[in-house]
């Protein structure tokens, strides 16, 4: 079907991306992740797949091959706004977004070398998440998509997350068991051809944000995971004891309010220079007790559902000690451990892409009732 042509209403300036002029400088920082042999704009001659991600703070774009194995760019603005509040405001990522949806998506394009003649479908996360950031995106994919009659394919951001494993190794097949830990989500999932099945989360506080609160208290930086791995550099972990959640109950959900807890008394019973002082193993501790929690009870899922392949995705999975446990603990079990770079753990929109083939595409015109849910 031929695209319609973009015709902006009377007195509106249509983003550059719309216009497809290039040259555009102030765009945010983008990533080719092999994008193949660079021949200017246009040149990409198949199909592709433009994804959209607004669901937190970071604003992100990519261009993804259908298959969903591969993409050629991935673009993400990632908002400074929030670290003077310790953590994210929803308006001031909504609004955030807004700013920034169309420069992204224009270095997407461009970093991919492609116009929009060339994509064949739109994928847009459309839950779970903020909802105010979440329509963002989904408003800006509901325009490039019914303006060029496209169908448009939603994304639940979880599943997004876990796809991510598919651009990282793009032999990665199921069944294999997932764990997904983030500042938003901690859960443990069966994937299978027919989809993903849930076999515990968290009770309370999500990985990400025990280490966000944590960070707090310790006095260090938003966002709290980055911070409180630099804080425990040098640290001693067996200095302090901290509890692992859940950690001899016969199921695969976590808890992390018993953790935050035991840090606040830590603190209370130390005066200020005490507190300074042992920062260092306050970290290294705090920290080793949230891998601890995290690695106990996603092989004690990989055990159960007798599965020879286990996935770590989400921000969290950026983290390095959980890395190297996860390392050890699944060559020491002969368990293949899939972890995306740490570029793709955190929000992206390749991700949406990769998980764009395994979604149901609705056809143009039949999403303009499509709305964002924030569960």
């Amino acid at each position: 079907m031929t695209p319609l042509p973009y015709t902006p209403a009377k007195g509106y300036t249509s983003p550059k991306w719309a216009r497809l002029s290039p040259g555009h400088t102030d765009a945010p920082s983008g990533g080719r992740l092999d994008p193949g042999q660079a021949c200017g704009r246009g040149c990409y001659n198949r199909a592709v797949i433009l994804a959209i991600e607004t669901s937190c703070d970071d604003t992100c774009a990519a261009v993804v091959e259908p298959g969903g194995r591969r993409a050629l760019s991935n673009v993400v603005h990632t908002q400074t706004e929030h670290a003077r509040y310790g953590g994210v405001v929803p308006e001031v990522a909504s609004r955030a977004h807004l700013e920034r949806i169309d420069g992204v998506i224009e270095k997407a394009l461009e970093d991919a070398s492609i116009v929009l003649d060339d994509v064949t479908g739109v994928a847009v996360t459309v839950r779970p998440g903020l909802i105010g950031a979440l329509l963002v995106g989904v408003s800006a994919a509901k325009g490039i998509a019914y303006a060029r009659r496209l169908p448009l394919i939603p994304v639940d951001h979880l599943e997004g997350h876990v796809a991510a494993a598919y651009l990282a190794q793009p032999d990665l097949e199921p069944p294999f068991v997932a764990l997904i830990a983030s500042g938003g989500h901690t859960a443990l999932y069966a994937v299978d051809a027919g989809g993903m099945r849930l076999l515990g989360e968290t009770l309370d506080d999500a990985a990400g944000e025990a280490l966000d609160k944590g960070a707090r208290m310790l006095g260090l930086g938003f966002p709290g995971g980055p911070e409180i791995s630099k804080a425990a550099e040098g640290g001693d972990p067996s200095r302090h004891e901290f509890p692992v959640g859940l950690k001899n109950r016969d199921n695969l959900d976590f808890s992390f309010s018993g953790l935050k807890t035991s840090l606040l008394y830590k603190l209370k019973a130390l005066d200020e220079e005490g507190a300074r002082r042992e920062r260092p193993h306050l970290a290294a501790a705090y920290e080793r007790a949230v891998v601890d929690a995290l690695s106990r009870k996603l092989l004690r899922a990989a055990e159960a559902e007798r599965a020879g392949t286990v996935v770590v995705a989400g921000g969290v999975a950026a983290n390095g000690l959980l890395r190297r446990t996860l390392e050890g603990e699944c060559g020491d079990r002969g368990l293949r451990l899939v972890i995306p770079p740490p570029a793709l753990c955190t929000d992206n929109a390749a991700m949406i892409g990769a998980a764009a083939p395994l979604s149901k595409a609705v056809p143009f015109p039949g999403y303009l009732g499509l709305n964002a849910r924030s569960v």
